[in-house]
């Protein structure tokens, strides 16, 4: 299926891309996973229906709308930038799926944001500095302290950076490397990478 029928099947709005620079150097510009992305991860990697998935830079829900839809998980979307937010709060209005009330929207930083002990699964396209992602991390592995459970990051065109710290410096491994075949070709880092916290 095409971008645009997935949009028009979910009946929301999520395509384009942030032309300008956000004013943070630690933030980096909207630009939604495709959707022929989407379906090459979920092919082989298994979301249940009571994971809750947390995506982190979620511009205007795309992620969000698409597990909701296909597995009835619940999801929350993290978004800084007000204006992609409010997108994501008319996407919400106008989504075709049902049981609107296991989709959440927060507009506040990465950071920020307070994990909530159900929260297990953590989805990263690569939106924010190594610093950032180290702070989000380390909120995530305090909560596990908090509510012991099972987690999981999916990281999309993760960088270097990501890779080093989490092999480094804490607990999570590599569970599963998944390759998107179209577009890997000409740029290695089009993949996900699934990391469980062990």
């Amino acid at each position: 299926m095409k971008e645009y029928q997935y949009d028009k099947l979910l009946n929301i709005h999520t395509g384009g891309y942030q032309k300008d620079s956000n004013q943070s150097f630690h933030y980096y510009p909207y630009e939604p996973t495709q959707y022929s992305a989407l379906e090459t991860l979920f092919t082989k990697y298994e979301l249940k229906s009571s994971d809750h998935v947390v995506d982190f830079g979620c511009g205007k829900g795309r992620l969000n709308f698409f597990i909701h839809y296909y597995y009835n998980a619940t999801v929350t979307g993290i978004e800084m930038d007000k204006t992609f937010y409010q997108i994501a709060i008319e996407n919400r209005n106008s989504y075709a799926g049902k049981n609107k009330d296991n989709i959440h929207f927060h507009c506040c930083l990465a950071e920020e944001y307070q994990i909530a002990p159900q929260d297990n699964r953590f989805y990263f396209f690569n939106p924010f500095s190594k610093e950032i992602f180290i702070n989000t991390i380390n909120n995530i592995l305090m909560s596990v302290e908090r509510t012991r459970r099972d987690i999981e990051l999916i990281l999309y065109y993760s960088s270097d950076d990501y890779i080093y710290f989490l092999e480094n410096d804490t607990s999570f491994e590599l569970k599963e490397e998944i390759i998107i075949p179209d577009l890997s070709k000409n740029d290695p880092y089009e993949r996900f990478l699934i990391y469980r916290l062990v």
